[in-house]
């Protein structure tokens, strides 16, 4: 039997030779909790769904993105900075491997959709997108240029956690993603310091992505976090194996 990667704030392997590295800065991490049958669908082949207290999660997430660069060279200008909005589920691959699948990904600069579409077959979206923080606020507005849901929230940010649950911890402490790249599905190693994470409340949410990704949810959510961010680094794609 494979032994589950355990939940920890730091890497628990290094990326290699970086691939990508950017800046993840003003994170807000909004989740639901889910079956894991109801997300098991949706997943690439060969990876399951990952489960806390045996509940999944589904998790919409934005950032501004800052200073994206190919490898060791520096920051693609103008294209390399923007805001991004995701809806992401969480999986366990054949080799004990935790990770993300992201569903969608809305990106407010064309260039990088079109990129991340082609070379790592990510679910990117052409959308406005708009981050702004001010006076302990954070607001984002995302709509698909190409008509589609959008998702608008605000929350609060509270005080800084001097110590995550493990709630906090098995939502934010992901280190890989997993990708269906043409019937075969890998794992994009991440690494990056540990999140300094604070208390948030949410005080308002008018979101469309999450029901647009094929996942329901019912009521508010169950944890609202953030982070003034990390810089980030991803590696080279490792395969999964194949499932049985």
């Amino acid at each position: 039997m494979v032994a589950l990667e355990p939940v920890s704030a730091v890497p628990p392997r290094g990326t290699g030779r970086p691939l990508l590295s950017q800046y993840w800065r003003h994170v807000l991490f909004v989740h639901w909790p889910v079956s894991p049958a109801a997300v098991a669908p949706l997943l690439p082949p060969g990876v399951v769904p990952d489960v806390w207290n045996g509940t999944s999660w589904v998790g919409l997430v934005s950032f501004g993105m800052e200073g994206l660069g190919l490898g060791r060279l520096g920051a693609v200008p103008y294209f390399g900075s923007f805001t991004e909005v995701n809806v992401r589920l969480y999986s366990v691959d054949g080799l004990g491997r935790r990770g993300v699948v992201f569903r969608s990904l809305e990106c407010e600069r064309l260039l990088p959709v079109l990129v991340a579409r082609a070379a790592f077959r990510l679910p990117y979206r052409w959308a406005s997108a708009r981050l702004a923080v001010d006076d302990g606020t954070v607001a984002v507005t995302t709509r698909a240029r190409c008509g589609g849901p959008g998702s608008v929230l605000t929350a609060r940010i509270g005080h800084p956690l001097a110590r995550p649950g493990p709630l906090a911890a098995f939502l934010t402490a992901r280190w890989g993603l997993h990708v269906d790249r043409f019937g075969r599905t890998v794992y994009l190693p991440t690494e990056h310091p540990p999140w300094p994470l604070h208390e948030a409340e949410l005080t308002f949410l008018a979101d469309g992505l999450v029901q647009a990704a094929g996942i329901e949810v019912m009521g508010p959510p169950v944890s609202v976090l953030y982070s003034p961010g990390v810089p980030v680094r991803f590696g080279a794609a490792l395969r999964c194996p194949r499932p049985a």
